[in-house]
């Protein structure tokens, strides 16, 4: 069993929070501070225990010297200090003299937050290679490292696996929360329901291939449906397609043909757009020149029996274009169905996360998870090697 935060006494100790603050930005301003709102509570609770406390987080990608202008976190340490009550020193630079002295300086429950772990990846990808000096010099800097960044949970940096490796360490609330939360779907209790949207089939292979053994029933929409019904020979249009996955859904039908259920009509256009004429269709009905946007009724019917029994319902992408105000049904549809039964439901970050919220039932589900690729990869059954390398 890991170790949490509750394990350590971390009075005035240096205590390292590998926090994600990875927040969507524009033209200068946090326009959803979520991730930030997640991580108070094992930040206030290192505070109240009269810690130190050493931030650190990633925000987008660095490639280059010009991708650190708009990728820095100074942004976030201010609103981080409004959602404290407190001040939240910054340091401007991830390594050397100036970044030491700030650490040093720092007195029992004051907060620095570091700059951008990324910016050590120009040059050398350092910290997402998990450079061993890099680690070794970032846990110099502390006495106790705590993650609780769960969306970089699926890989080895410098920042997370890099400091465990050197410090007493464990999980903060969130990276906890999460962790068993999705732990019952390891060994799921039946019958278990997977609902699986987004575009692409290809992204989710790996959850397939694991998820079919476990799984009572795969339920498939969004625009991954449309591979799958174009490998069963049925009309889809000039929907999406996902060419190189067709044999892949072929293999599955064949092997586990009661387990996939597909839809059965649409609501289809014959332009990727919320401004043009659209028609409920089945899909034998679909002209060549439509595309299918938006699950229909037929099929927010079919799906709902199948969660009707349900115990446990995992449910990663949304089953149409919800981002478009026409073609929001179907995910609504069937999240209404769901928070309505008694099943226990998690959502597997990411667009359903979204979409959950923007229609209002994120709040009524039992876990939506903060994670979309850390949740995947658990659900092929990986490893995550930012729990893994906590401390037992």
């Amino acid at each position: 069993m890991k170790k949490t935060i509750r394990d350590y006494d971390l009075n005035n100790k240096k205590v390292i929070i590998r926090c994600d603050f990875n927040v969507p930005i524009k033209d200068g301003k946090i326009i959803d501070d979520n991730r930030i709102v997640q991580s108070l509570t094992t930040i206030n609770y290192a505070i109240e225990h009269n810690a130190k406390l050493i931030l650190m987080s990633h925000l987008g990608r660095i490639k280059e010297e010009e991708d650190k202008s708009k990728n820095s976190l100074k942004i976030v340490a201010e609103r981080l200090s409004e959602l404290l009550g407190r001040e939240v020193k910054f340091s401007s630079v991830t390594h050397g003299e100036e970044l030491e002295n700030l650490v040093n300086s720092l007195k029992p429950q004051e907060v620095l937050l570091m700059e951008n772990t990324r910016f050590e990846d120009v040059p050398g990808k350092k910290e997402s290679g998990n450079d061993p000096e890099l680690g070794a010099y970032w846990a110099s800097l502390g006495e106790i490292f705590i993650n609780d960044a769960f969306g970089t949970a699926h890989r080895a940096h410098a920042s997370n696996v890099g400091i465990a490796s050197h410090l007493p360490s464990g999980l903060g609330f969130l990276v906890e929360k999460e962790v068993n939360a999705l732990s019952v779907l390891v060994d799921p209790v039946h019958p278990f329901v997977v609902i699986l949207g987004g575009s692409k089939v290809s992204d989710k292979i790996g959850v397939i291939e694991n998820l079919v053994k476990k799984a009572d029933k795969i339920v498939i929409g969004g625009g991954m449906a449309y591979t799958f019904l174009k490998a069963k020979g049925i009309n889809i249009g000039k929907s999406i397609l996902d060419e190189e996955s067709i044999e892949f859904c072929k293999k599955v039908l064949s092997e586990h043909p009661d387990k996939i259920v597909l839809p059965i009509d649409n609501v289809a256009t014959k332009e990727f757009s919320d401004d043009v004429p659209f028609r409920t269709v089945d899909l034998v009905d679909m002209l060549p020149d439509e595309m299918g946007m938006d699950i229909g009724p037929k099929t927010v019917e079919l799906f709902s029996n199948v969660l009707d029994t349900a115990k446990i319902v995992f449910w990663n992408g949304p089953l149409g274009v919800y981002e478009f105000s026409h073609f929001t049904n179907g995910t609504e549809s069937v999240l209404r169905k769901l928070v309505s039964t008694s099943a226990t439901t998690i959502l597997g970050g990411g667009d359903i996360v979204a979409a959950s919220s923007k229609l209002g039932y994120k709040d009524k589900v039992s876990h939506a998870s903060t994670g979309g690729g850390v949740t995947l990869e658990f659900m092929e059954g990986k490893e995550l090697p930012g729990v893994v390398s906590i401390s037992e």
